[in-house]
């Protein structure tokens, strides 16, 4: 019988590892069970603590562990949950055994935005490794896929929807539009604002300098205390006068009294001066575009930056000015690339000049990859993915804009200090799905068409509840991408979205953004479609 180690990563909020463990235990049960049915010994490499809960929370924690595995052993990383992958990142660069991580076919905690982070951070590193997923680990995917990793330490998936993409496809006019927003890029240069480093372990969502340098990209590195300062200097009815511009407009806010459990106005406020901040640190530093970490750090002082991230991300956004009295970028988003996932952030820079000059949306955000499912409506035959993000969407995303949006308290397992989410249930539409991100030393980007698509409303219910209701979702089908494709390929746990007009400018908008990737150097790829 081969012995394998098993490890899991969890959150660093102790709230979230005690609060997510019992899924996180099912699923462990259940593979240990299916290995030892093929003859294999599955064990924990470290123990569950007297806390609750079986997880590695810190960095520090997974090297001690690491240094107690075998290296050469056959070992498991399984998640059930969203995890911070620098908290096993360094043992696995070392590990010299096949490596597979493994997910729970889920939308709860979430396992897959954990699964897919991991395995963007280990392409980056250049680790080698393999990775499945399962509903119930039952099924002939999973099952073929195991065995075929614990005979041979690799499982090949199946990626004939990836082509390379070819830049003589694009026409004349789109070509030179690309050059000239690339030659643009590189002669005026555009500053990135990076409000502090890696949020959440997420090593793969870092871009080194010298990758971003040659496209005239540069990162202002600014720190999270300063927008703490700045956000405490906002005057109160500066703050309260963005709240009511978002009120007047039809967005509703649900709110309650206790600070501990429920959104308050007092929260909502606070948010209001935190976006004011933003604006005018993103204006004094000549920023194209910031990303807010959050969540470690800022999580203790303020309430989320949710509504924050969405009020930025919208062209249709309350005014906020200059000490002279003029008005920053009015009628213009402000990039913002949520939890500082700077690859997410390189992305919806270039989506913003491309759909500027095609008159397209510009409004884009990143999604968590949370789950997917067929629709038990019936409404639809297609695989219908559940694109989460972990609390704002922009407004223009919603039916009806504002209107069309809510907000509720982010939750207390998450964020003490709560603060609102923009919440809502994405238009239908045609959509570009891309994700840019890091391997062998060089940017690549996937790229992709699909469609936003209306579910019953019992459907939509069924799919929020079955992740977190709280946060905004949007119901996507990918043109020509199965969900195991998707998950094979995909180096994140985010995917970047943005709406057109229609199919034909969806289509030209994502030649125009691919020739412009690659004249900036980046390697892309379509998926799902030819070149």
């Amino acid at each position: 019988m081969t012995q394998i180690a098993l490890v899991a990563s969890g959150d660093l909020r102790e709230s979230a590892n005690v609060m997510c463990w019992p899924a996180q235990k099912a699923m462990e049960d259940k593979l240990i069970e299916v290995l030892a049915g093929l003859g294999h010994d599955l064990k924990r490499a470290h123990p569950v603590k007297p806390e609750g809960h079986g997880f590695i929370a810190s960095q520090r924690e997974g090297m001690d562990i690491f240094a107690t595995i075998d290296p050469d052993m056959p070992l498991i990383v399984a998640e059930a949950v969203w995890q911070y992958s620098h908290h096993v990142l360094a043992g696995l660069t070392t590990h010299r055994g096949p490596i597979l991580t493994v997910a729970n076919w889920s939308g709860q905690w979430p396992g897959l935005v954990g699964l897919l982070n991991l395995n963007g951070s280990l392409t980056k590193a250049g680790v080698k490794f393999s990775s499945i997923w399962s509903v119930d680990f039952e099924d002939r995917f999973f099952l073929e896929g195991l065995k075929s990793w614990l005979a041979t330490g690799t499982i090949d998936h199946d990626l004939t929807h990836v082509t390379a993409f070819d830049a003589s496809s694009v026409s004349g006019e789109d070509g030179t539009l690309a050059r000239q927003i690339a030659g643009s890029l590189r002669q005026d240069k555009s500053i990135m604002g990076v409000f502090d480093e890696g949020c959440m372990g997420m090593y793969n969502a870092i871009i080194p300098d010298e990758l971003l340098m040659p496209m005239g990209v540069f990162k202002e590195r600014l720190s999270q205390s300063a927008l703490y300062h700045a956000t405490t200097e906002i005057p109160e009815e500066e703050a309260r006068a963005a709240y009511d511009w978002m009120v007047e407009r039809g967005m509703t806010f649900h709110l309650g009294q206790d600070h501990d459990t429920e959104l308050t106005e007092a929260q909502v406020i606070r948010q209001c001066q935190m976006y004011i901040a933003a604006v005018r640190l993103a204006d004094s530093f000549g920023c194209e575009s910031i990303g807010i970490q959050y969540q470690q750090g800022l999580k203790d002082l303020l309430p989320a930056s949710d509504l924050v991230e969405g009020m930025l991300n919208n062209d249709d956004r309350p005014d906020v000015t200059r000490a002279d009295g003029s008005v920053i970028r009015q009628g213009q988003a402000i990039v913002h690339f949520n939890e500082v996932d700077e690859c997410a952030g390189l992305d919806a820079l270039l989506i913003n000049r491309v759909h500027r000059a095609l008159g397209q949306p510009v409004e884009n955000t990143l999604h968590d990859l949370r789950w997917g499912d067929t629709d038990q409506s019936g409404t639809l035959d297609d695989f219908v993915w559940v694109f989460e993000i972990s609390g704002a969407a922009p407004p223009a995303h919603h039916p009806g804009g504002w209107a069309g949006t809510e907000s509720h308290r982010q939750p207390p397992m998450f964020f003490p200090n709560g603060g609102g989410t923009v919440k809502g249930i994405a238009r239908a539409g045609e959509i570009i799905w891309s994700r840019i991100f890091v391997e062998s030393g060089a940017l690549h980007m996937d790229i992709g068409r699909g469609r936003a698509v209306d579910l019953p409303e019992e459907e939509t219910k069924r799919r929020s509840e079955g992740t977190t209701p709280e946060w905004p979702i949007m119901h996507g089908v990918l043109d020509g991408v199965t969900r195991d494709q998707m998950m094979a390929r995909h180096r994140a746990n985010h995917i970047q979205v943005v709406y057109a007009t229609d199919a034909e400018a969806a289509d030209r908008a994502l030649k125009v953004r691919a020739a412009l990737a690659a004249e900036l150097g980046i390697k892309v790829n379509l998926c799902g479609i030819s070149a």
